[in-house]
């Protein structure tokens, strides 16, 4: 499951300062990054301001080792590309940033869709869905011009809002993600195309305040959070299940996933604004806790690729966003170590248990001690897992069989352990070394490897 963040704090306009950025998100614990790319009406290429950070990014995000997802949409409701000519015009513009960016292999087209703030009109005037078929053609037209690129690249589609009020005749007009999927289905088997439009479903799935937890399911409404991943699935399910377009199995993104925390004293000058009612921050431990839960619900939903937090960094302004592990000065938050662990243990594969999950352990980097060291006492064997692994290190007796010494321990992922024999008392006939490793949360096949016979000084 990939673990990023959604951060244009990145989108620098020189390279040691994408750089920066880009390792601060790294240490975190960041392995992915979702940056975002405007698209306007008349362009169908990105200017040469945006490929100049956007190459900034690519350099930044190769030199930290950190996978890259653009967004590609349009910044508010009075852009929306309706007509033929504005969709082509976007899809020529996702097409050339494409192209610009081989390395870029995961484009998310749109935003919000569900939402008024990104996409009108959301109602026809008989007060049924009109924002779905409409954002479905430009889905369409988009994958289109991406796979014309390359065939390889994941589309993502939906990129959708987790709650909608589905009152055509309301002050805000919203759809939600129920009805949206539903509208979205139907538009597409009406249409009679048969390939697909998109590779995966992109979804925001924040509670209704960062007061509320993750863990909050909604089986009496139209919304869906993070607990409600058997009610999406139904969704896509219902939507696109016997089409061209995978439902049910398709993979799902949580491209955006926040948890505001309260701003302490010391740090208040960095911010401007007003923080507005309705966000209901948390204090930075509940907030930690909120990032470790819902990573737990994202690792155990089969098709859930991946979740990105909003944000690593905080926004300055109060009005939006100040939901990182850092503040707005790059100083790191009380919650920073506790996410980073979580996300380290998410990787691992431990971080929560799931029904049904087996995780097969391999051994990286594995060395056994040498004959010529053994012989001088050396009795280290070092290795890493591909996974956190349960270890056992066995001496055994060449000439009888008999175990001479046992070790056992554990392992985080991917971290350099060494099990070590010093102080065993092994006696002088040969032995043999053996290591096992199996996941100790989803223990998978056990792997054992040996290795050649070995005389004690």
């Amino acid at each position: 499951m990939v673990l990023g963040a959604a951060e244009d704090h990145v989108r620098a306009p020189d390279l040691v300062t994408a750089k920066v950025a880009m390792s601060q998100l790294r240490l975190a614990g960041f392995g992915a990054v979702r940056v975002t790319s405007n698209w306007l009406p008349g362009q169908v290429a990105p200017t040469a301001a945006e490929l100049a950070t956007l190459r900034n990014v690519e350099a930044a995000a190769r030199l930290a080792g950190v996978k890259v997802y653009v967004s590609v949409y349009h910044p508010g409701s009075r852009t929306t590309p309706l007509d033929a000519t504005a969709q082509a015009q976007f899809a020529q513009y996702a097409a050339a940033l494409a192209r610009s960016f081989p390395s870029f292999d995961d484009i998310i087209v749109g935003n919000e869709p569900n939402l008024n703030r990104f996409w009108l009109p959301q109602f026809a005037e008989d007060g049924s869905n009109a924002s779905a078929a409409a954002y479905l053609q430009l889905l369409a037209r988009t994958y289109d011009a991406l796979k014309a690129v390359d065939p390889g690249l994941r589309v993502w589609g939906g990129a959708l809002a987790p709650r909608g009020g589905d009152r055509p005749g309301g002050i805000r007009p919203t759809s939600s993600p129920t009805a949206f999927l539903k509208a979205m289905g139907a538009a597409y088997r009406a249409s009679g195309r048969t390939l697909p439009v998109m590779d995966g479903l992109a979804f925001h799935p924040y509670p209704e305040s960062s007061s509320i937890s993750p863990g909050l399911a909604h089986p009496n409404s139209t919304s869906v959070g993070l607990a409600d991943y058997d009610k999406l699935v139904a969704l896509l399910g219902e939507a696109f299940d016997g089409t061209a377009q995978p439902g049910s199995a398709l993979p799902i993104l949580y491209d955006e996933f926040g948890i505001e925390s309260v701003i302490p004293n010391g740090k208040k000058a960095l911010y401007t604004g007003t923080e507005p009612t309705t966000t209901k921050p948390v204090d930075e431990r509940r907030q930690a806790a909120a990032y470790d839960l819902g990573l737990r619900l994202a690792f155990c939903q089969p098709t859930v690729a991946g979740i990105l937090l909003f944000h690593s960094h905080d926004e300055k302004a109060l009005l939006s966003w100040q939901s990182g592990v850092y503040y707005a000065d790059g100083t790191p938050k009380a919650s920073f170590r506790a996410v980073q662990d979580s996300l380290e243990r998410a990787r691992g594969g431990s971080i929560a248990r799931c029904d049904g999950l087996a995780l097969d352990v391999k051994l990286l980097t594995l060395r056994f001690p040498g004959p010529q060291e053994f012989l001088r006492g050396k009795r280290d064997t070092r290795f890493r897992c591909t996974y956190d692994c349960a270890w056992e290190l066995v001496a055994t007796r060449t000439t009888t069989g008999a175990v001479a010494a046992r070790v056992r321990g554990y392992g985080r992922y991917r971290r350099a352990i060494v099990a070590s024999l010093k102080g065993r008392k092994l006696g002088k006939a040969p032995v043999r070394l053996s290591l096992t490793v199996v996941h100790p949360v989803h223990p998978g096949t056990p792997v054992t490897r040996q290795s050649g016979e070995l005389r004690p000084a």
